[in-house]
């Protein structure tokens, strides 16, 4: 069964195509067919002004006309389409979102911040760790930072902060967010012996990826801060020549790299864990729970 996901994020709208198969156990395989990332960047104008402005608007549109018609062409069977911080801080996104339905049938799900987190949780990400430890999983975007803290597959707690990587850039970030933030984290980490940290989003992969480290072993704290430092000392022309970074990732990897590096110090932690996964994952994943899963008995 094919399925996709949606996720219109405030630095770029993804569309993720993904093959479920079932194995001989009746477990799940989900095989990534087509990964496609628009940078429309909705939340340079919303954090600033409120509103997406018309020509944002018809980049997203169009967007999503391209996204349907490549659902089609692959024959996709079930899909998902949500916006995140961007969408519902703009005074006119469920309007957009409501247009955007009528003319090409995408129905958009603007969610919570909450909802935000626990689709990020649907990445299942948490079966691969050892049920002894608590984890401390925290994914960065343009807009907002959902920390989740987890043990043996389960979700303690969770929250959304409005602490993102545009909204740095524009300096729209709340010190009272900041202080609220670094208080859940020390609040959840407080008097448990063995927390670990992981972190997801586009910026913290792309380091990892440069990094040269092997998949399932942790970056440093010192490797994280060497590559903060390096790129904080460059113009964002360096970092595209040097690093081969994409134009919206060399502006935003840094303010990426300062709140993964306050989470890490607030949490007392010296290494994170980078399982490579973000929230089309868990769309994907939460899809097939709920809407496919009927479908794909008997599939091999």
């Amino acid at each position: 069964m094919r399925l996709a996901a949606i996720d219109i994020g405030s630095n770029a709208a993804r569309l993720l195509i993904t093959d479920v198969s079932t194995y001989k156990d009746g477990s799940p395989d989900f095989t990534k067919v087509s990964l496609v990332r628009i940078p429309l960047r909705l939340g340079i104008e919303v954090f600033d002004i409120g509103k997406i402005p018309p020509n944002k608007e018809e980049k997203l549109f169009q967007s999503i006309a391209a996204y349907k018609h490549l659902m089609d062409v692959f024959d996709v069977k079930h899909y998902k389409a949500i916006a995140t911080s961007a969408m519902r801080d703009a005074k006119n996104g469920q309007r957009i979102a409501d247009k955007i339905f009528k003319e090409t049938g995408v129905d958009i799900e603007i969610i919570t911040g909450h909802g935000e987190a626990e689709l990020l949780f649907e990445t299942q990400l948490a079966e691969n760790f050892s049920s002894k430890n608590y984890y401390l999983y925290s994914d960065v975007g343009g807009g907002s930072t959902e920390i989740t803290l987890f043990k043996k597959n389960k979700v303690i707690a969770n929250d959304s902060f409005n602490v993102g990587t545009i909204r740095l850039l524009k300096d729209k970030v709340a010190e009272e967010e900041l202080v609220r933030m670094k208080k859940f984290i020390k609040k959840q980490v407080k008097g448990k012996s063995k927390v670990i940290a992981v972190g997801s989003g586009g910026n913290i992969n792309k380091v990892f990826s440069l990094s040269k480290q092997k998949l399932g072993r942790p970056l440093s704290i010192d490797v994280l801060q060497r590559y903060f430092s390096d790129l904080k000392g460059m113009s964002v022309q360096e970092r595209i020549h040097f690093y081969k970074l994409r134009e919206d990732r060399a502006d935003v990897i840094v303010p990426a790299l300062r709140i993964y590096l306050s989470v890490l110090k607030w949490g007392g932690f010296n290494k994170i864990l980078v399982p490579q996964v973000g929230l089309v994952d868990g769309i994907v994943k939460k899809l097939y729970h709920q809407n496919a899963f009927t479908a794909m008995k008997g599939i091999k």
